[in-house]
């Protein structure tokens, strides 16, 4: 199904722990998945894959992780024409109910202007925040998780996120 380079910025551990369960049930579903921590790569590095995934997790009030705050402009110097991307988002819901995944919605931001192809959003049904920058007409532009108050749900949103993710990814080709 081809290769697909997902990069991530974790500063707790968890978004990198969500990587790789990503990542490993889209190998098992075919793909070839690398997964980079954006703290140790370039633009370059991303422009070699057709098909990405970017996560991030949301600090403070509604800051992004401090890997991609860092690397923010080799992102926006990344030539994303002709590509296919795709976001995941971790934060808490309970906490931080007015900035819930803004940081998702940050990278999304960034990478909107260009010549981009978007897929994987998610339902915010069974959420409760107020307020987010990752949501779209409705909709999470990506895999929202909430380790922190809904830890029983990650692995099960990912897997229905990986069967999403081959079918978008599969036709976007």
């Amino acid at each position: 199904m081809g290769s697909i380079g997902l990069f991530y910025g974790s500063s707790g551990g968890v978004t990198e722990g969500v990587a790789h369960k990503i990542a490993a049930a889209l190998n098992n579903r075919g793909f070839v998945v690398d997964v980079i921590n954006v703290a140790n790569t370039s633009s370059k590095e991303m422009e070699k894959y057709d098909r990405l995934i970017l996560g991030t997790s949301t600090w403070g009030m509604g800051d992004l992780q401090d890997d991609w705050e860092n690397f923010l402009p080799e992102l926006e110097q990344t030539d994303f024409s002709g590509k296919t991307v795709s976001f995941f988002g971790t934060g808490d819901q309970d906490t931080y109910a007015d900035t819930f995944l803004d940081g998702m919605g940050i990278l999304y931001e960034k990478v909107l202007d260009s010549k981009v192809t978007v897929v994987g959003s998610w339902s915010v049904d069974g959420y409760t925040f107020s307020e987010s920058r990752a949501v779209v007409d409705g909709e999470f532009i990506g895999l929202a998780l909430d380790d922190d108050t809904q830890p029983n749900q990650t692995n099960q949103r990912i897997a229905l996120w990986a069967d999403l993710l081959t079918e978008q990814f599969a036709s976007s080709v």
